[in-house]
């Protein structure tokens, strides 16, 4: 189709053809991982690291809110499958800007203080309102299968050797 052609962008990026039509990350980030609001694991059962501050000061105007999906490690710890949430968490009407990485693996403990890399490679949807929590909990459900099954095309398990990661 002629919207193959275009340059992908997060808006753009499931109606281009996604993943598989673009050869480069939509955004890279790497930071420390702080506390947040404490609602992902306890309130949603989907625990999220957060990135701080200075990281979401770093966030680039063409990367708008929303959720997208992507490849994380932490330290120098295997590369693994991510769903992003970046935005205002509506819901929740947060008053300030959160970028909260959910990892596609159980983790034993928490890694507050450690170093998150990220590599962001597609847009799954805006963030929006909910009318409840159960209604929030089925859309960030349908977000992780979606990011599961991007992450498994060829395109996107080739950038898990992006050069932000750590070679072990």
């Amino acid at each position: 189709s002629d919207t193959a052609t275009l340059p992908c962008t997060p808006r753009t990026s499931l109606v281009c053809g996604a993943i598989s039509e673009q050869t480069m990350a939509l955004a890279v980030f790497q930071g420390e991982v702080v506390k947040g609001f404490g609602r992902g694991g306890k309130q949603l059962g989907i625990p999220t690291a957060n990135y701080n501050d200075a990281v979401i000061a770093d966030i680039p105007q063409s990367m708008g809110t929303g959720i997208y999906y992507g490849w994380a490690q932490v330290n120098d710890d295997e590369v693994v499958k991510a769903v992003m949430s970046v935005g205002w968490n509506p819901y929740f009407k947060n008053e300030k800007k959160s970028f909260e990485v959910h990892l596609l693996k159980k983790f034993a403990d928490d890694f507050y203080g450690q170093q998150l890399k990220v590599v962001v490679l597609g847009f799954i949807r805006d963030e929006m309102n909910f009318p409840s929590m159960d209604a929030l909990i089925a859309a960030i459900n349908n977000d992780i299968e979606v990011a599961n099954a991007k992450l498994d095309e060829p395109a996107a398990v080739a950038q898990k050797s992006h050069s932000v990661f750590s070679k072990k």
